[in-house]
């Protein structure tokens, strides 16, 4: 009997199936290709291997051994019962979102400081002004909180806009990239946020990064700061943000939320100085972005299938 890979994707096109098809049959699998989780559900009981990011799937393959992840942030796998094949592996797909969502870092951080979204609504109204005060990327001093994938490609983008710094920030405080000038401890991150001007968040959500950037280091913040968070919503207080937003102290551009989609009573709706996108900077629209992914999950299930230590593996006690 074939050992059985489900991929439930929808985003998946013929030419993705096709390679995953063919990968599968050189190795002894039989692959089933699902549009949704409910078209799976009832395909999991022989299931080995799954290429799919709801938890949902997890919970129902018993003879699992190993499940990609499409998607970068897998905080719903590392819950328990999460598995209900406690023995599973998990991989994740960080490294194939870093060029989309850079790119829409880059685009809400001109938005943002060039005052975009003031003339959009001047526009809309049928007006012409043109004296609304911009400022520039150039000597603007940058922090990227997080300096892995997204936050690496974000630097590199940035740094073509000559900005007078660029600080990463990360748990090491080391970095072998070079894009930045230089990379510190988070343990450091106060004194960091005193000198900040635009700081880019792309931290997955974990126990040491709930709330990190909480009321007091929120304060520590200069006026004017622009705040861009592409990681997960819970890094940020999100009341504490909406009070200094309020107060007219920050700007910031959210894409990602403690709770999605965001609540229609969240008090960040109709703050001023923030642009909220809904989760679109990494989503699988991309071409880029599906055929890394995808590339990815063949190179691990290579991998997987001749013994080989997974490359993408994610330790589920850490949550990255």
């Amino acid at each position: 009997m074939d050992r059985i890979l489900v991929a439930a994707i929808r985003e998946l096109n013929d030419a993705h199936k096709a390679d995953i098809a063919e990968a599968a049959k050189r190795h002894g699998f039989t692959a089933l290709f699902f549009d949704s989780v409910d078209e799976a559900l009832p395909h999991l009981s022989e299931a080995e291997v799954i290429f799919g990011q709801s938890v949902r799937l997890s919970q129902n393959a018993p003879k699992l051994r190993w499940l990609c992840s499409p998607s970068a942030g897998v905080e719903q796998f590392t819950a328990p019962g999460a598995f209900l094949n406690p023995d599973a592996v998990l991989t994740n797909s960080s490294g194939a979102y870093g060029v989309t969502i850079a790119e829409h870092v880059v685009m809400v951080t001109l938005e943002m400081l060039r005052k975009q979204p003031e003339y959009d609504r001047i526009v809309a109204a049928k007006q012409w002004r043109r004296d609304l005060p911009v400022r520039s990327v150039k000597d603007s001093r940058i922090a990227f909180l997080g300096t892995g994938d997204i936050g690496r490609e974000a630097a590199r983008r940035f740094r073509a806009f000559d900005p007078a710094s660029m600080v990463g920030v990360n748990r090491s405080g080391s970095d072998r990239s070079g894009l930045f000038d230089c990379v510190i401890n988070v343990n450091e991150l106060d004194a960091a946020l005193k000198n900040t001007e635009i700081l880019v968040i792309s931290l997955p959500k974990t126990q040491e990064t709930v709330r990190l950037l909480d009321k007091r280091r929120l304060s520590l913040l200069p006026d004017g700061a622009l705040i861009v968070n592409v990681g997960r919503g819970a890094v940020i207080d999100e009341a504490a943000l909406a009070e200094e937003l309020r107060a007219g102290r920050l700007l910031a551009a959210l894409d990602v939320f403690e709770q999605e989609p965001l609540p229609c009573e969240s008090p960040l709706w109709d703050c001023p100085s923030l642009l909220i996108t809904p989760h679109i900077s990494g989503n699988m629209t991309l071409a880029y972005t599906k055929n890394r992914m995808v590339s990815m999950f063949l190179e691990d299930f290579e991998n997987y299938c001749t013994g080989r230590p997974l490359k993408h593996m994610v330790d589920l006690k850490k949550g990255y």
